[in-house]
């Protein structure tokens, strides 16, 4: 019986999305998470993205989707592209356009933003690497590529390009490069 609700409920991705919280699997592994805000918005998140709009999953999601998005504060539409394994550390302010596009294995805080530039040469949205962690009140914006093994720390304002293996910091914003800057931040990854 177990098995049969794992394989109801639970596929690859939100699998390593809810091993993110605390190595947590199996059944009661993934009620535990269902009481984390940060996995249970993730979870209805991962489920009407994967059910046609108008199945009875995907409506089912959907309304559990926006009863959590003014419960939590989460402002993540079903049409981002998120890869698997995804941190939501706190619930609070997150507002991420539908066109950002986000790795394996990333942790948000609360209160970031990660949209669009209307206007100029960075015009667009970000498209974000692997193993990238967020921090508190951070802002993205713009057509701007952030690399993997990145840290963005609390407060950083982030309009340009990041490479790999850096750390960002600061208002306006500078890169300092550093090897594995995400160690001890983004941990319990399901490989």
């Amino acid at each position: 019986m177990e098995e049969l609700i794992l394989v109801f409920f639970m596929n690859n991705i939100i699998a390593a999305d809810l091993y993110r919280y605390g190595a947590l699997s199996g059944t009661k592994g993934f009620l535990k998470g269902m009481m984390i805000p940060g996995f249970r918005y993730t979870f209805f998140y991962r489920k009407a993205a994967q059910s046609s709009r108008y199945s009875v999953p995907g409506i089912i999601s959907r309304l559990f989707l926006r009863r959590y998005q003014y419960k939590y504060g989460f402002q993540i539409p079903v049409a981002t592209k998120i890869g698997e394994g995804f941190y939501i550390g706190h619930f609070g302010t997150v507002v991420i356009n539908p066109n950002v596009k986000i790795g394996k294995y990333c942790n948000i805080a609360h209160g970031i933003t990660i949209g669009q530039a209307n206007k100029g040469e960075r015009r667009g949205c970000p498209i974000i690497g692997d193993k990238v962690w967020i921090g508190t009140n951070a802002v993205l914006v713009g057509n701007i590529t952030i690399g993997s093994n990145v840290l963005i720390v609390p407060n950083a304002y982030v309009n340009f390009d990041v490479p790999d293996n850096s750390i960002v910091i600061g208002n306006p914003a500078k890169i300092i490069a550093k090897e594995n800057p995400v160690e001890n931040y983004i941990c319990y990854i399901k490989e």
